[in-house]
């Protein structure tokens, strides 16, 4: 079973139909919505700031969500997808964004919609991944205008994982 528990009176709100897996954690003021899928080993803790992940986002396995106490919440739009082993912190991913496996995304850093931070970058505090464009390295810097294809990817890979999601439920 999933560990799934408040901290100082806050209760996690989770979605009847979004899939957790039985060995997440989800501690404190955590949000997480319909047909959104928490994968194995996913740590999310929303203990000094508030955490939202939106509908049909998917946290693949062993990645970490927290907060900040003065840089803020970690808000996760809609049809987001977030790659194996990502840390996010204190950082906003708007709707249908993509963060590659084993990337990290810092304080007050944003993607914005159909933005991607290619996997194994590192975004650092406060940079803003504008629509369409592709950020990779160590720290990530623009590598180019994402293809039309790669935009249609994060969508696949929405409902992708939502399919997934239902079939692991099951």
């Amino acid at each position: 079973m999933p560990i799934i528990k408040p901290f100082k009176g806050k209760f996690p709100k989770i979605a009847d139909d979004a899939f957790i897996a039985d060995d997440a954690v989800i501690i404190g003021d955590v949000e997480i919505g319909s047909k959104a899928s928490i994968w194995y080993g996913v740590i999310i803790r929303g203990d000094v700031n508030y955490i939202k992940i939106g509908a049909n986002t998917n946290i693949q396995d062993n990645s970490t969500i927290h907060v900040s106490r003065y840089e803020g919440p970690t808000i996760v739009g809609d049809g987001v997808t977030v790659g194996h082993d990502v840390v996010l912190h204190a950082c906003t991913l708007e709707d249908h964004s993509f963060v590659g496996m084993k990337s990290i995304v810092l304080d007050g850093a944003t993607i914005k919609t159909h933005g991607m931070l290619a996997a194994g970058a590192l975004l650092s505090p406060k940079k803003v991944i504008k629509s369409g464009d592709m950020w990779a390295g160590v720290p990530a810097k623009i590598f180019r205008k994402m293809h039309q294809s790669e935009i249609d990817y994060i969508y696949t890979s929405r409902d992708n994982y939502v399919i997934l999601g239902e079939e692991h439920k099951s």
